[in-house]
């Protein structure tokens, strides 16, 4: 790690190796290397002068790059691609004439993007079925325990932690069916020359322009695509770009709203993140326990979600046939939305698969609000027993007014059941009223959802996930 220049945080903190592999040197420019055998072997095929032995020199070397002479030859040309055609030839001398035979730059720079796009995309999908799992795991072991639920962040009818998970689950698996669309829609760019049309490829074969259909579909194969985009210009539509961010900057969001419960329901002290024996929380206040892995998610998140305007604003802004002006936003864009989402779905599994919960907290909060929540239960209750229901509503009334008053004013316990239970004209127990009002008569069908989702849901996206990749997640700080 150098610490004389700024190196990208993303890379020494946050993604894993295995994304960073995706998007290094090495497996770009060796992917342009595999291309450029594809498109050498597609076109000996189809007839081209092109031997054996030059093939196996090209394949003798894809690995074998001189970043060194690489960067010389590129100080010297200002192009990459030719700057690398030139290493790899230095290397292949028999097959120098023939590498890049009739292809432009977009060749190797677009179909190596969407490569590279496809294996990201393969392994962000792994990261979200972990992160499915353990959230089922956490819905299936606490779908009975009941909580408090909140909307405007004010006490509301309760919930169970479990069904509260099932929410968190839902908006990964729509992240999961929108990705699953992208990969299945994802094609091969193609070889289609300078300005989409072929020319230098119809050229080559003598006019033959079955035989540059068939070269496009020959080099899809052998680079594990079924499909070719069936019209580009130089480069394909940057809106390939766009709807591929766009899946991430979906998980960005349902990972965000993760986070933020997590955050809320720290302070509310009814769960911690993971929190290790000698992490420290603040510099200053030796006691604190801040949620900051999921204060990184939420941070993180932000950068994807700003990021996907980038490839919005490429796609919007592209001249005819192509215009650099996407090069070096895509150099960054595009790796940058892919490293941050690796670090989100690490941190969310992370900390789903270490959430420590808190039951007595739950119950206690539950307890402060749940009188208030209950007087209609004690209300019908003693009308079936005889009572007269509008002197009854009157009583709880005036006994929930005063115990608000107590808890606002005197920081005091909520009370309500004890004065309920002393006013005769309830005639009930604290036993009573507490068999009246168990919780579990305020959650609804929370526990059953849970189940049936898991079961309906959650189990079919599973089936066929049996990746490990949970236990090879670092967090690094």
């Amino acid at each position: 790690m150098s610490t004389e220049f700024y190196e990208n945080p993303l890379c020494t903190r946050y993604s894993s190796d295995t994304m960073k592999r995706i998007f290094s040197a090495d497996y770009k420019f060796s992917t342009w290397r595999k291309l450029w055998v594809a498109l050498a072997e597609s076109e000996k095929e189809l007839g081209l002068p092109i031997t054996d032995e030059q093939i196996a020199e090209m394949k003798e070397n894809i690995y074998n790059i001189d970043f060194a002479a690489a960067a010389r030859y590129e100080r010297e040309l200002r192009h990459d691609v030719m700057a690398h055609i030139r290493t790899y030839g230095d290397c292949c001398p028999k097959a120098a004439g023939i590498i890049h035979l009739g292809a432009t730059s977009s060749y190797v720079g677009d179909n190596s993007g969407i490569i590279q796009m496809r294996e990201a995309m393969r392994h962000i999908r792994k990261l979200l079925l972990a992160a499915i799992k353990e959230l089922a795991v956490f819905a299936e072991k606490y779908k009975d325990l009941p909580c408090l639920a909140y909307t405007h962040f004010q006490p509301a009818q309760p919930t169970t932690v479990g069904k509260r998970a099932t929410l968190w689950i839902q908006e990964l698996l729509l992240d999961l069916e929108k990705l699953d669309q992208q990969l299945a829609s994802l094609r091969f760019f193609g070889c289609k020359g300078t300005t989409g049309t072929g020319a230098s490829f119809l050229a080559l074969f003598d006019g033959d322009s079955e035989k540059a259909r068939r070269l496009e579909l020959l080099l899809a194969e052998k680079m594990g695509f079924d499909k070719v985009y069936p019209v580009a210009g130089q480069t394909y539509s940057r809106k390939i770009d766009y709807n591929v961010v766009s899946v991430l900057c979906g998980i960005a969001q349902s990972a965000s709203k993760f986070a933020n419960d997590i955050r809320l329901l720290s302070h509310l002290k009814e769960v911690d993140e993971p929190f290790e024996d000698k992490q420290v929380g603040s510099s200053a206040m030796a006691y604190k326990r801040n949620p900051m892995r999921s204060e990184r998610i939420c941070s993180l998140a932000r950068f994807v979600m700003v990021d996907v305007l980038n490839p919005a604003i490429t796609a919007a802004t592209q001249w005819f046939e192509r215009t650099l002006d996407d090069s070096a936003n895509r150099r960054l864009s595009v790796p940058e939305a892919f490293l941050a989402t690796d670090a989100i779905l690490s941190l969310y599994i992370n900390v789903i698969s270490g959430l420590t919960v808190y039951p007595k907290v739950i119950e206690k909060h539950l307890r402060e609000e749940l009188p208030f929540m209950a007087t209609e239960n004690i209300l019908m209750h003693c009308v079936k027993a005889g009572g007269n229901r509008q002197e009854l509503h009157e009583a709880i009334r005036t006994h929930s007014v005063a115990a608000a008053k107590m808890i606002k004013s005197e920081g005091a316990d909520n009370d309500l059941f004890e004065r309920i239970a002393a006013d005769p004209i309830f005639g009930l127990s604290m036993e009573e009223i507490l068999e009246i009002t168990d919780v579990k008569q305020f959650v609804g069908c929370a526990p059953e959802q849970t189940e049936l989702f898991l079961r309906d849901y959650v189990e079919p996206a599973l089936r066929d996930f049996n990746s490990s990749i949970e236990d090879s997640i670092e967090i690094r700080v």
